[in-house]
């Protein structure tokens, strides 16, 4: 049985890949195919059990969400992100508590539900969705007008805390367990616990990059990946709002300086990503095609009214008084507010906490999602070109953590030996091509930033700057030189062989090669190959 549910998870991983593929070249969102997916496994035989444990669905889809919620943070460049910090924040508070409002209101008098199942559902789908946000500004490389982009980024990825809230808070009036003074406290123990261990947790793991070398490459994830869960898990021990805490680690991490930083934004990346996989899949197990069919219409009701009335109520009413932002900006911010795997996991908390429903919340917020995804997810571009918000000058990419103004910069050395060419040569003479840059000069141990008039002498070493570039096509290989080879002993020009040795590893030493180095046995070369 183990071997048979290893076999199908991998199938799933595997097929999540081709299908993410699939969907990027069609333009269909990845989670809408992840949703099918779980469907398709549950209803057609293809799942060994009919999966109905919401217990379980809670607890996986909350530790998931730790790792979207840590990554909204970690993924976040404060610098790009700061001069719209106030009205994002507001946005995230303030708009998710008028949404869930009016919302709650539409549901009682339009659908007939009571006031606190009202109020219920509309807390459990007031917050946007922070990955698929942060998917489309990425993917489509969606550049736009006046802090557009860093404001949605913000919303989103912070946003989830005041959803989480009042959906616990309308949680314990239902079960009979809040009184004025409980709900009190509940609202000061979540933002003072999770804000105070967030800080303090950041600082701490800050403390430990900083002075801290580990001793094999990929334990710095490991450690962050325990810092995330600890920022969750500790507050919440105390009624603290976990998921507050965890955004603002995740925050405070991302914008200190420390050593492979960019590679762990790359790396919770594809942690997000598989994040949302495991619970958009899980939502499609849950999923029951014969229950979906009661519950379109009230989630297409909903949702329209949610996208017509309550986000542009909640965004217009709070970025209008600022003045600095245009019909035309606040449309597309109201526009682009896609529902995703928070609600999921706050639709199922809901189901775990309460009794009986007048209405089947877990299917709802199904039918909600899924629209939401395919609809305003595909139609994110097509909005913001038709509202006049892109701005091809601008690069997304600036407001996310794994950006730099180096990106597409490389560094280069060169050593200037008594026969060089350029030796005793001023910079202004070299005849350099004009996307090459002389950035430093090493001379003796000192760094020098050189002006035209510089002249090299034997023994400088010459630090370039030019266009990095990558290519599919080209890969690097490498082969030993063998005992006995026709190589030894031959410079390389003799017998060059298939592709271009770029790179001699002899021993500790690393040789830039030319047509006449001598090869020895035992040299590793790295071969340039183009297919």
């Amino acid at each position: 049985m183990t071997n048979l549910f290893l076999v199908l998870i991998a199938v799933v991983i595997l097929a999540s890949i081709w299908l993410n593929n699939i969907s990027s070249r069609v333009g269909i969102p990845a989670l809408l195919v992840f949703i099918l997916l779980g469907m398709l496994f549950a209803n057609t035989g293809l799942w060994p059990v009919v999966f109905e444990n919401y217990d379980m669905a809670k607890e996986t889809c909350t530790v998931a969400l730790i790792f979207i919620m840590f990554y909204g943070g970690f993924g976040t460049r404060w610098e790009a992100v700061k001069p719209v910090v106030l009205e994002a924040g507001l946005l995230a508070t303030a708009g998710v508590v008028a949404t869930a409002g009016l919302i709650g209101v539409f549901c009682h008098f339009a659908l007939h539900w009571g006031w606190l199942q009202s109020f219920l559902f509309g807390s459990v789908v007031s917050s946007t969705d922070a990955a698929s946000v942060f998917s489309i500004l990425r993917g489509k490389r969606l550049g736009l007008k006046n802090n557009t982009a860093p404001m949605l980024e913000v919303e989103s990825g912070s946003n989830d805390p005041a959803a989480y809230m009042l959906t616990a808070i309308i949680l314990s009036i239902m079960n009979g367990t809040a009184t004025g003074g409980a709900i009190a406290w509940n609202i000061f123990a979540q933002l003072a616990f999770g804000a105070g261990f967030g800080i303090l947790i950041a600082k701490l793991a800050s403390l430990v990059f900083k002075h801290m070398e580990f001793p094999t490459d990929g334990f710095d994830s490991l450690f962050i990946l325990a810092v995330a869960m600890a920022s969750y898990a500790l507050p919440t021990l105390v009624g603290g709002n976990g998921y507050l805490s965890a955004y603002l680690v995740g925050i405070i991490l991302g914008n200190e300086d420390f050593r492979s930083k960019k590679n762990l934004v790359n790396f919770f990346d594809g942690m997000t990503g598989l994040m949302q996989m495991l619970i958009f899949f899980m939502l499609g197990l849950l999923a029951r095609p014969a229950m979906l069919g009661k519950s379109v219409l009230p989630a297409l009701c909903i949702f329209v009214f949610m996208l017509l009335v309550a986000r542009p109520v909640a965004v217009f009413g709070i970025l209008t008084p600022f003045r600095k932002y245009s019909v035309k900006q606040q449309a597309l911010i109201s526009f682009v507010g896609l529902r995703g795997a928070a609600s999921i996991v706050f639709a199922i908390m809901a189901m775990v906490q309460t009794g009986t429903l007048e209405y089947d919340i877990f299917n709802i917020v199904f039918c909600l999602v899924l629209i939401s995804i395919a609809l305003q997810g595909s139609l994110i571009p097509f909005a913001a070109k038709k509202l006049d918000m892109i701005d091809p000058t601008a690069d997304v990419m600036k407001t996310f953590n794994d950006y730099t103004e180096m990106a597409e910069m490389n560094f280069g050395r060169v050593a200037i030996t008594p026969d060089s060419s350029w030796a005793n040569i001023a910079l202004c003479d070299l005849n350099l091509p004009r996307n090459v840059l002389v950035a430093m000069i090493l001379r003796d141990g000192k760094r020098i930033q050189p002006t035209g008039s510089f002249v090299l002498e034997p023994g400088d070493e010459v630090i370039t700057l030019t266009h990095g570039y990558k290519d599919t096509a080209a890969t690097l290989y490498e082969k030993t030189v063998k005992v006995g080879s026709r190589r030894v002993g031959k410079p390389i020009s003799e017998n060059p062989g298939k592709g271009l040795v770029v790179l001699v590893r002899r021993g500790e030493e690393n040789i830039i090669p030319s047509g006449d180095t001598i090869l020895q046995a035992g040299d590793r070369l790295v071969i340039l190959y183009i297919r």
